[in-house]
């Protein structure tokens, strides 16, 4: 096995996945989690498996995330490339160009590989405004 590169901490950034589809919001200033146990990656490395829970917490502004195309959308990363500190940030980046919401929280739990496991969270807070 070789040593990890800069092209492996770029890999699957930029990859192209499939989008999230929002819906309108009807009501102001709840919190929405939404809970997907079966996450996978790949390592872009080893290209062995990575598995964890993946949770998205976020106060919707005016649009709320569709949930059969978050499912490909989530989908699309079982043969992608990335290391899961990656793709949870990469996730709350998408949901956040997707929704637009007042705040959200992307949370990884990772299975444990060698003993040790991870658990990653990303956090965006939109600036405030009076619209």
């Amino acid at each position: 096995m070789g040593a990890y590169t800069d092209e492996h901490a770029r890999k699957g950034l930029d990859a192209p996945l499939p989008p999230i589809e929002c819906w309108a919001n009807q009501f102001p200033h709840y919190r929405i989690t939404i809970r997907i146990p079966e996450f996978t990656s790949v390592c872009p490395l080893t290209e062995q498996p990575d598995f964890g829970t993946v949770t998205i917490t976020y106060v919707p502004r005016e649009r709320c995330l569709e949930l059969k195309s978050l499912k490909l959308y989530i989908h699309a990363y079982r043969q992608l490339g990335i290391f899961y500190e990656n793709a949870i940030n990469r996730i709350l980046r998408d949901v956040v160009a997707a929704c637009d919401p007042v705040e959200c929280t992307v949370t990884g739990d990772f299975t444990p590989r060698g003993g040790i496991s991870s658990l990653v969270e990303a956090t965006y807070q939109a600036a405030h405004r009076t619209t």
